[in-house]
């Protein structure tokens, strides 16, 4: 917890938080116009078609629209032979799962995209209890065109294309969310990528831990989610 915060009177509590209030506005204002930004950049066709396994048969990215005309696609890290999901990318699961069907009212429609084959994408799936798209990317290059899937021999050189750039990364397997537009024609376009720490504009929890005194709490781990737990593995002591 902040220690360091004085204590004042709700007079001088009040002209402190009205301060604060302006930059928070201002805030508010500039992401506005960042997100105006970010609608209007240009789009990519794509021209490969991709085609992953789902719990319905082989589907194509076309059909993961189920109908609309934007897509939102998590990357979420899940290997071949791997035990389970990545925990923080099922702290982003447990968040877009909320809002599948908010997104749906707003032309939306979500799909998790794994690298593992469908076999074990779905335990892990009916373990966490998530009613969502999920598909498999196994047999296609989806992951590799998204630079979200590297190779042990990529991983291995410490220099690894993630996030517009080379840099170490130290999985074969990497998060991102991405989005995608579809035509009445059917074609489709990719409009917009975020990864790294641009993931946390769907983490929730986050953005609520920033109002509370000890904000994120994070500075004496290893690394900053460390904390997360799959959320079947949460020790909470009891409350009252």
């Amino acid at each position: 917890m902040n220690t360091t915060s004085p204590t004042v009177t709700p007079a001088q509590w009040l002209a402190a938080r009205r301060e604060l209030l302006g930059a928070e506005k201002e805030l508010t204002r500039q992401r506005d116009a960042l997100a105006a930004r970010r609608r209007a950049l240009p789009r990519v066709k794509i021209e490969k078609a991709y085609h992953f396994d789902s719990e319905r048969g082989r589907v194509s990215l076309a059909d993961l629209f189920a109908g609309r005309s934007q897509l939102m696609v998590q990357h979420f890290m899940l290997g071949s032979g791997w035990d389970e999901g990545c925990k923080s990318c099922s702290f982003m699961m447990d968040h877009f799962v909320a809002t599948t069907m908010h997104l749906a009212a707003r032309d939306v429609s979500f799909a998790a995209v794994s690298h593992a084959p469908l076999a074990e994408i779905l335990p892990f799936k009916r373990r966490m209890g998530w009613n969502v798209t999920w598909v498999s990317a196994a047999a296609t290059d989806f992951n590799e065109d998204f630079h979200v899937s590297f190779t042990p021999e990529d991983v291995a050189t410490g220099r690894v294309y993630y996030n517009y750039g080379p840099r170490p990364f130290p999985h074969e397997e990497a998060p991102g969310i991405s989005i995608f537009a579809r035509e009445d024609d059917g074609t489709v376009y990719h409009t917009y990528s975020t990864y790294g720490r641009g993931v946390e504009v769907v983490m929730g929890t986050y953005h609520l831990l920033d109002l509370v005194p000890k904000g994120r709490d994070e500075a004496g781990l290893d690394y900053g989610m460390e904390w997360v737990r799959h959320h079947d593995r949460y020790d909470h002591a009891p409350v009252g």
